[in-house]
């Protein structure tokens, strides 16, 4: 079976599409191949998004941010939008490949928040799993 593409954005790249990239590449690597990008990319990982990654047994620690860009859209076959508008950059190229993850954005609100944040995306990655690979 031919593994989907599936890119998540966010706006820093730093907090929900880092936890998003780390369950895909954790746990869906049958089904999927993963990356992730921000509207706004900034500097680095959340260090609280790092630690509750950790507590799931998921090392995202080599993972960084990147800016969202043409050539990632192009590759996607899924881009999944957890906050922040990628459709206003690149309005033609994520026509029909869109799908979004309304998701309360957890950096600098501490470790519970990330926690409530993970949680939400966890379950969210657990559907996405089974969906693709029933073939949906």
């Amino acid at each position: 079976m031919k593994k989907t593409n599936i890119l998540f954005v966010c706006v820093g790249n730093s907090c929900r599409s880092q936890i998003a990239e780390g369950y895909g590449r954790a746990w869906g690597s049958s089904v999927m191949e993963v990356k992730s990008a921000g509207t706004n990319a900034i500097d680095a990982i959340s260090s609280e998004i790092r630690l509750v990654m950790a507590e799931e047994g998921i090392d995202i620690s080599g993972q960084r941010p990147k800016k969202l860009t043409a050539g990632m859209i192009r590759w996607a076959d899924r881009g999944i939008v957890l906050g922040g508008t990628p459709e206003l950059l690149y309005p033609e190229l994520l026509k029909d490949k869109l799908v979004y993850w309304p998701t309360p954005d957890p950096y600098g609100q501490g470790v519970e928040a990330a926690r409530e944040v993970r949680d939400l995306i966890k379950n969210r990655i657990t559907d996405l799993i089974i969906d693709l690979g029933s073939g949906q």
